[in-house]
C-alpha cells in the first residue's frame, strides 16, 4: 500500500528535489512558483510514498468536495520519476480515490502534464485515470508547438512581416524591463477582451527573482529605443514555453511580434528541443481565437491539445 501523506512546508525541499528530478516535472511545480500565491487557493497537494520512498507528487487544491490539478498552474497531473511502472500508478489511482472519498471528495478534476514536457514518456495516469476512475474529457485547449529539429517553412505572410521588421529598424534584446511590457500587456488584454494578466507585474517580479534562469523576458525596441512588443518566456530543460506576447499599437504597425520570434526562433532558441508558443482559446473559453493561432501556425508551430479529465467519486 502507499503511504498519501499531505504536504507541509516541513517536506518543501523533499518535494521541490523530487521535481528536478523527474520525469515529467517542470519548475511550475517547484514550491518556490506554487506557493507565490498559496493564499488564493486551500492547497491539498500530496506526496505518495512506496515502500518508504518518494513515488510520485500530486499539486492540486481543494474547492468545496471537488479536488482539482492545481487551479494556480497551467497543468498539474501526477509527477513520476522514471522508475515509475503503470501496474504501480493504477494500484496508485485505486488508493487515492479511496483515500479522497474517506476526505468527503466527490469529485475530482485533473489536468495531466501534456507530453511535450515529458523528459521520457509519462502516460501512466492517463491509462490509469480511465480504467481506475472511469475519467471522462471535459476540456481541452489548443497550444502551438516549434520542433526545432523539423522547423516548418513559415507561411509568406510572416516572411513578409518578419523582414519589414528588420527594414523598420527594429532591434530583438533580453531585457529586465518587466514595468514597460505589462503596460502593453495590459493595455491589450483590457482592449480585446476586458481583462488582466493572469500574474499582477509584482508577482511576476517576484517569480522572475526566485527563478532568474526559468523566466525571461525578451523584447523588440524600435531605433528610438522604444519597447514595441515582448514575450515572457518560461524556461523547463529543453523547452521553451510563451507565457505571455503582446505588442503596442506601433509595435503592431512595424510588425515588430515577426521581428522578434523570428531571431527567437532561428537564433536564440535554436539549439532547444520544443518551443511551445501557449493556448489559443479565448478567455475563459474553449472557443478558438482564429487571428491568434493563425499567427502562431504561420511561425511553423502545430497543435498540441492541453487537456482536463474530470471523474466522481
Amino acid at each position: 500500500m502507499f503511504d498519501l501523506i499531505p504536504y507541509s512546508p516541513a517536506r518543501c525541499s523533499e518535494w521541490n528535489t523530487f521535481v528536478a528530478q523527474s520525469k515529467n516535472g517542470t519548475f511550475l511545480f517547484d514550491r518556490g512558483y506554487m506557493d507565490y500565491h498559496a493564499d488564493r487557493f486551500a492547497d491539498a497537494s500530496l506526496m505518495c510514498y512506496l515502500e518508504g520512498a518518494l513515488f510520485a507528487l500530486l499539486p492540486a487544491n481543494r474547492v468545496g468536495e471537488t479536488l482539482c490539478s492545481h487551479q494556480g498552474l497551467t497543468y498539474g497531473g501526477l509527477v513520476m520519476n522514471e522508475a515509475t511502472t503503470t501496474a504501480k500508478v493504477c494500484q496508485l489511482f485505486d488508493e487515492l480515490n479511496a483515500y479522497w472519498k474517506k476526505q468527503g471528495v466527490g469529485r475530482v478534476v485533473y489536468k495531466p502534464v501534456p507530453h511535450v514536457y515529458h523528459r521520457v514518456p509519462a502516460e501512466e495516469d492517463l491509462y490509469a485515470i480511465v480504467l481506475k476512475s472511469k475519467a471522462a474529457l471535459v476540456g481541452r485547449d489548443v497550444s502551438s508547438v516549434i520542433t526545432f529539429s523539423h522547423l516548418l517553412k513559415w507561411k509568406r505572410d510572416r516572411h513578409y512581416a518578419a523582414n519589414k521588421a528588420r527594414t523598420n529598424g527594429i532591434t530583438v534584446r533580453q531585457t529586465d524591463d518587466f514595468e514597460a511590457f505589462w503596460h502593453i500587456l495590459s493595455d491589450n488584454l483590457m482592449e480585446k477582451f476586458g481583462t488582466r494578466p493572469v500574474h499582477t507585474l509584482d508577482e511576476m517580479l517576484l517569480l522572475k527573482s526566485r527563478f532568474p534562469d526559468n523566466i525571461q523576458l525578451w523584447a523588440a525596441f524600435s531605433a528610438e529605443g522604444e519597447m514595441l512588443a515582448g514575450t515572457v518566456l518560461y524556461l523547463s530543460r529543453d523547452v521553451v514555453r510563451a507565457q505571455y506576447i503582446s505588442a503596442s499599437p506601433s509595435g503592431k504597425r512595424l510588425h515588430a511580434v515577426d521581428g522578434l520570434y523570428d531571431r527567437l526562433i532561428h537564433d536564440v532558441f535554436s539549439d532547444f528541443r520544443l518551443f511551445d508558443l501557449g493556448t489559443s482559446n479565448m478567455p475563459h473559453s474553449s472557443d478558438l481565437h482564429d487571428s491568434l493561432i493563425y499567427q502562431k501556425e504561420g511561425f511553423g508551430a502545430r497543435a498540441v491539445c492541453f487537456d482536463t479529465y474530470e471523474w466522481q467519486l
